[in-house]
């Protein structure tokens, strides 16, 4: 997630190296938008060298879907709420990933105080 002028860069590499058959890898760089001036450059990357793989790598790049900013609103959510709501799902869907969930608390809790900040200073722009 990137406010404000922020700029971003991912470069992930992942190797498989000719005796690491049957190998399962998956690399993903999902990007979202808050600022307006906001940019970001990725480049996910995979080098395969061994025949018997299962190996995925993608990157997303958006800013906060209008649709679903109207369906809150339009269910009497303020705009400051509904966004705050759809960046926080954004971020749980990463954080879900986490193996320990005193870490994915304690991020959340980081996350949403981070979010409530940049909604502030943008604003005040």
């Amino acid at each position: 997630m990137l406010g404000g002028a922020a700029r971003g860069v991912f470069r992930g590499r992942v190797i498989v190296r000719p005796d690491a058959q049957q190998t399962a890898a998956t690399q993903s760089n999902p990007n979202l938008l808050l600022g307006r001036k906001a940019e970001v450059d990725t480049k996910p990357q995979l080098e395969i060298y061994a025949d018997d793989v299962k190996c995925s790598h993608g990157a997303t790049i958006g800013r906060l879907d209008e649709k679903a900013l109207f369906y809150l609103r339009s269910r009497g959510i303020g705009e400051g709420r509904a966004r705050d709501m759809l960046t926080r799902g954004f971020a749980l869907e990463v954080l879900d990933g986490l193996p320990t969930p005193a870490l994915r608390e304690g991020l959340d809790d980081a996350v949403v105080a981070s979010l409530r900040r940049a909604a502030e200073e943008e604003a005040t722009r």
